[in-house]
């Protein structure tokens, strides 16, 4: 029964990378100079390098002129956070080495090294894919799409568990949805003291969000299919009495 679905593809670690530092709103970068936290300050160029924009009383801007050649190393890191509230909310780190270079009146971070650790560990990314990968086109309105969903559509996320092997929701107490990328659907199964991960492929990518409407309109159909779980139907049950 959990099974419906005739691929199971999902983002390439370089892609998944830069929609990381896409929709990241803050960074903290370590350098000579100590280590800053910034909201809003920074930019991506195509590339993959990292423009940011500080304020004059920065130790960062400070560290850049008074450093050797004007480039001081720092390692940048990024966290991605689940926009719905979730155990273990931070859903991945990356972290980028390099050196910055003034540029037209900003630092310039150009890495040398990046690492991307999500649950399944860390890996090191190639650098040469990182600079030519593009963000996942759902990648900044995942927050948005995220939260109405589970909102504003709870009744659909419950349906939706019934795409879900009824033993992985044994002793599920809540199910949330935790990301969205064009490849598919992630949801947060929570127990009393546990919790894990179950994604629902689309059948084939969404590069916008008109794609992506017709893809969960598939996976709603195919749940409306399927009988509800066990697991749900005693706790609903439980639950009226």
């Amino acid at each position: 029964m959990g099974d419906r679905h005739s691929w199971t593809a999902a983002p390439a670690t370089a892609q998944r990378a830069r929609s990381v530092l896409a929709a990241a709103w803050s960074c903290a970068v370590t350098a000579e100079g100590g280590r800053e936290e910034f909201i809003g300050v920074h930019t991506v160029a195509e590339d993959g390098r990292v423009l940011l924009h500080l304020p004059e009383d920065s130790t960062l801007a400070a560290a850049a002129v008074c450093a050797p050649r004007g480039e001081p190393s720092a390692v940048l890191e990024f966290a991605d956070v689940a926009p719905v509230p979730v155990r273990s909310r931070i859903r991945a780190r990356l972290w980028m080495a390099g050196w910055f270079a003034s540029e037209e009146g900003q630092l310039a971070f150009r890495p040398t090294r990046a690492v991307l650790r999500e649950l399944g560990g860390a890996v090191v990314i190639d650098l040469d894919e990182f600079a030519i990968a593009e963000p996942d086109p759902l990648a900044l309105a995942e927050a948005q799409l995220l939260t109405h969903l589970a909102d504003a559509h709870p009744d659909a996320v419950e349906r939706l568990t019934r795409l879900i092997d009824p033993d992985t929701l044994h002793g599920a107490v809540r199910v949330q949805p935790l990301a969205v990328d064009r490849h598919g659907l992630t949801l947060r199964i929570e127990r009393a003291r546990t919790h894990g991960d179950v994604r629902l492929p689309f059948h084939r990518p969404a590069d916008d969000l008109g794609q992506l409407t017709e893809r969960m309109h598939v996976l709603l159909t195919q749940a409306s299919a399927a009988s509800c779980p066990r697991a749900l139907q005693r706790q609903r049950t439980e639950g009226d009495a």
